[in-house]
This record gives C-alpha cells, structure tokens and sequence, in this order.
C-alpha cells in the first residue's frame, strides 16, 4: 500500500488550534459581542466606574518599548488613563484595551473566554481604582 494515500492521521492534532468541544477562535464581531456579555455581567458597583471608560478591542499589544525583562509575558489588556495618552481623546476619557487574540489562546471554550474577559476587566478596574488583589477577594470579585 503507498504512504502518500493512507487515510490517518500521523501525528495527534494540536490541541491549541481545535480544542475538544470545537471552540474556535472567534470573528472580530463575535468578540466585540462576548465582550459586551462580559461587561454585562460585573458587579454593579464596577458597573458605574465602567460609564467613564472607552473600551477597545485590539488584536495583539504593542511590542513593549524597551524590550526588557517583562517582554516574555504577554499581556491580555491595558488600561491608560486620559491624561496620560498623547494626544488625549476628546472627552477626556479613560481607555481599556483588551487583546483579543492573546485572550482567546488562553481559553479552550467559549465560556473561559467570558470568563477570562470578565477576569481581566475586573482586575485592570480595581488597580486602576487603587484596589489591590487582596482587596478583591475581600470584595468577592477576585
């Protein structure tokens, strides 16, 4: 029998390009409404922070500048205050960015994935709000 036409698979799949229950990554547009579902379900007390903040969606983070000793991890999202960015938005509002595909590899279904999302808004929220990690287990967000 030739190699070339045996029909199997020589080596396992890649779990990270088709986990076990068919997740995938999503569209832009699919994200963009995950995101929304994230957003809807946060404590109403983040809820009210949240009116003042843009939130964007970007695929992957600028390369850090300088590349240093933190360059090997990868960062999920960021949030910049309005006054620190040049040039400042109009309106003067803070900016959340969150990183679509960074996210989306480290979750296997969709429901890690909103999960993670609302993971990673809580946690730039309170730090930008002075609430450390200890502070959001105190307040069952953590």
């Amino acid at each position: 029998m030739d190699e070339r036409h045996a029909r199997r698979r020589h080596r396992p799949p890649d779990p990270r390009r088709r986990p076990v229950d068919g997740y995938r990554p999503t569209p832009p547009a699919r994200f963009d409404r995950l995101v929304g579902d994230a957003l809807r379900g946060l404590p109403a007390p983040l809820l009210d922070h949240l009116q003042a903040v843009e939130v964007q969606i970007a695929d992957v983070p600028p390369p850090p500048d300088p590349p240093g000793p933190g360059a090997a991890s990868v960062v999920l999202a960021s949030y910049q205050v309005a006054a620190h960015r040049q040039p400042p938005l109009p309106g003067g509002h803070d900016r959340l960015v969150l990183y679509r595909r960074p996210l989306e590899a480290r979750s296997r279904t969709r429901l890690e994935l909103l999960s993670l999302v609302r993971e990673v808004v809580v946690h730039e929220l309170a730090h930008h709000l002075g609430i450390d990690d200890d502070g959001l287990e105190e307040l069952g967000w953590g």
